[in-house]
């Protein structure tokens, strides 16, 4: 039968687990149409102490998949049924020593006789790249729920071994190669049919802010939490000595008193002053507070960093703010003025609004917005007064920071502000 390709469909079956109770699937990480290599993993199982993902022990493309979120399965139960060529298995079972004939095969396997030319066989060598990709079950899991191929990904981490930053750059360029999670292409439109138009270049900081911008919001799982402080004593005192601050040389604004804020909180909430490492698996905490303050330039948003905000007073964070300010304005900035921030601030409370999303900047993360202050009345001791309420807005990444915690650090942040005497503690 020269020239004749056979194709098995082999079922792939759940191993001893290392319990006799039946467990939850939680993921499926497969569909039909897949190619699978040896140890990509299939589904993710869920016990009463840990998940564990169930490695393929195969070769082959899902022909069908017998399991879906929610099962309870235990061992020997069929995750999938996998279409596989007769090279592959040759090549798969190339150590054992046994030609066993067909009555011998497991009854599960069913094998049909196709021709080289029909498409089946093409599939699979279409697809062979993917098997050779070098990634960990946690990468492909990613890939998997983003619906990105792996083959199509450039590998920078140890011996081109691809890593989850080479996935969500990879997404941040709007490469085509993924479908489930991609941006539809903007349509060409002739705008210049419906009336006059003018055509304006994107400044460079435009382009770079966009750019990471969108990698952010598309990497990022943002989660926004809104609260207001009642800075009605605060305002009273920086009134106070706003004068002594311009006699000085600089205005005394309510951006330094947040960030003295910000840093009371983060010592508070660790977690808030940290980032995760490359691998997505590790949280690298940060026993120093650099503060970056977001400024509105004529050629777009840069974030400037107020670094150690922690070791220095009122005045002398109003002054830096207000030189660093003025660079950015002139386009003096330098690349170490903008590096090294823990945590930003998005102030708007000089143009307006109630509250906004702040998109965070990683490797940060998270970031406060702040937006207008307005009198409102209060209910205090059974009577409304009027009090100076500033509204907060905090996007923190769910990957790290829980939702009670995200609410904890509004919390605490705004009791720093209704209070600046906390900030003496």
């Amino acid at each position: 039968m020269d020239n004749v390709e056979v194709i098995v469909s082999k079922e792939i079956k759940i191993p001893d687990i290392g319990t006799a109770n039946k467990v939850d699937v939680i993921a499926v990480l497969i569909k039909v149409g897949d190619t699978i290599a040896v140890d990509t993993p299939l589904a993710t199982l869920e016990g009463d102490k840990a998940s564990m993902d169930i490695p393929s022990t195969e070769v082959g493309v899902v022909e069908s998949v017998a399991i879906k979120v929610g099962d309870k399965v235990g061992e020997g139960a069929v995750i999938c049924t996998l279409k596989q060529s007769s090279a592959d298995a040759k090549t798969e079972n190339k150590e054992s020593t046994s030609a066993t004939a067909p009555t011998s095969e497991k009854k599960s396997e069913k094998e049909v006789v196709v021709s080289p030319s029909k498409e089946t066989p093409r599939a699979l060598a279409d697809d062979d790249n993917v098997s050779l990709v070098h990634a960990s079950p946690a990468v492909r899991r990613l890939a998997h729920e983003l619906d990105v191929n792996l083959s199509q990904v450039k590998g920078t981490g140890e011996k081109n071994r691809i890593t989850k930053d080479d996935i969500k750059n990879y997404l941040s360029r709007g490469s085509a190669g993924h479908s489930g999670f991609s941006v539809l292409p903007q349509p060409i439109v002739d705008f210049a049919k419906f009336g006059a138009i003018e055509t304006q270049a994107l400044s460079k900081i435009k382009k770079i802010s966009g750019a990471n911008l969108h990698r952010n919001w598309v990497s990022i799982p943002h989660v926004t939490q809104f609260i207001e402080a009642d800075t009605t004593e605060l305002e009273k005192f920086r009134q106070a000595n706003k004068e002594m601050a311009i006699k000085k040389g600089f205005k005394l604004t309510p951006l330094v008193f947040i960030m003295k804020a910000v840093v009371s909180a983060l010592r508070k909430f660790p977690q808030f002053n940290a980032s995760l490492d490359a691998s997505g698996e590790q949280l690298i905490l940060k026993k120093y507070f650099h503060i970056g303050v977001a400024v509105d330039t004529p050629n777009g948003l840069v974030v400037p960093v107020i670094r150690d905000v922690d070791k220095k007073g009122l005045f002398d964070l109003a002054k830096e703010l207000e030189t660093v300010s003025a660079k950015a304005r002139d386009g003096k900035l330098t690349m170490p003025d903008m590096q090294g921030g823990c945590f930003s601030i998005s102030s708007l409370g000089g143009i307006g609004g109630t509250a906004f999303t702040p998109i965070i900047n990683a490797p940060e993360v998270a970031i406060l917005g702040v937006s207008q202050s307005t009198q409102k009345p209060v209910y205090i001791k059974e009577h409304f007064v009027p009090r100076l309420m500033l509204p907060l807005s905090l996007s923190y990444d769910h990957r790290v920071i829980d939702g009670a915690d995200g609410a904890r650090f509004a919390v605490y942040l705004s009791q720093c502000l209704s209070d600046i005497r906390t900030l003496l503690l």
